[in-house]
């Protein structure tokens, strides 16, 4: 599902009929104090650019067109002056295994073929930040447009020619570490640290034994559990959330994090010990 809810189904069309026989929510014999439980329990906060998007809604915004045309193409030398003289955020938004082969150091992941307005708007939390981008080549336009459909119109511009050139320009680069979960189930008896950063749903219903529930959503909340200095592993549900995470957390000083790569769906194919969150209340 989206941001706008829970459980949304991945039909986009449907019937009344098919609703009341399928959704969790719509059973014939619930009362209105049930109703509202069912819709409000284990929802999550709205994203931080939800208010200001009705803000915007409301006050009008810059017409998309004009934000491209500002978006300056930027040679790799351009580029890396534009980062050091403007303080802006480099978000880059190929897919998540170019971005753990290479990337500019300090910049962020957030990838475009993923959730990715979402994200962006829970993690950048100021939406008038200065950003950069590094995108797919083509694909440069696009981005600026999502960033400025929820409210990121702030983009200065792009680096020409995408992350090969600034590899040509032979500008340093950065890499994460990642490990197989056929690896980290060698590891685990070692007694290292795996941090998992799905969303609470998806660590109730099954996650690694011992692991505790770090959510992406709320990483700035968890700064102090993550160690400064011992290597410790990360993973989500299939990789994307997690690069993410890796991606702030290295931009952030803690370049001892190493992701797994294929994340939980990996895990569940291996003979890592898995466990579901019982509550208490459920208990006899």
């Amino acid at each position: 599902g989206s941001a706008c809810g829970k459980n949304l189904s991945k039909e986009t069309i449907g019937s009344i009929g098919e609703q009341k026989t399928t959704n969790y929510a719509l059973r014939a014999d619930m009362t209105k104090e049930e109703f509202i439980k069912e819709v409000t329990d284990g929802l999550l906060p709205p994203p931080a650019y939800f208010p200001m998007n009705v803000r915007l809604n409301k006050e009008g915004y810059e017409n998309v067109e004009n934000i491209i045309a500002d978006a300056q193409a930027l040679d790799a030398n351009a580029f890396e002056v534009a980062a050091q003289e403007t303080e802006a955020l480099i978000l880059d938004v190929r897919h998540q295994d170019d971005f753990s082969n290479g990337h500019i150091p300090g910049s962020i992941f957030i990838g475009i073929d993923g959730q990715f307005a979402p994200w962006v708007g829970a993690l950048i939390l100021d939406y008038k930040q200065p950003i950069l981008l590094v995108t797919p080549e083509g694909r440069e336009n696009e981005t600026i447009t999502r960033l400025a459909r929820v409210g990121y119109d702030q983009t200065l511009g792009y680096l020409q020619g995408g992350f090969e050139a600034w590899k040509n320009a032979g500008k340093e680069y950065d890499t994460l570490n990642a490990v197989t979960a056929a690896q980290l189930e060698t590891l685990l008896p070692e007694g290292i640290q795996v941090f998992d950063v799905r969303k609470p749903g998806e660590y109730a219903a099954e996650h690694i034994e011992n692991v505790p529930s770090t959510p992406l959503d709320f990483i700035n909340e968890h700064w102090a559990e993550f160690p400064k200095h011992d290597s410790f592993y990360i993973h989500c549900a299939g990789g994307y959330r997690s690069v993410i995470a890796a991606s702030i957390l290295k931009a952030r000083g803690y370049h001892n994090v190493i992701d797994i790569k294929g994340g939980f769906a990996a895990v569940r194919q291996t003979g890592i010990k898995t466990t579901a969150y019982v509550c208490p209340s459920t208990l006899k």
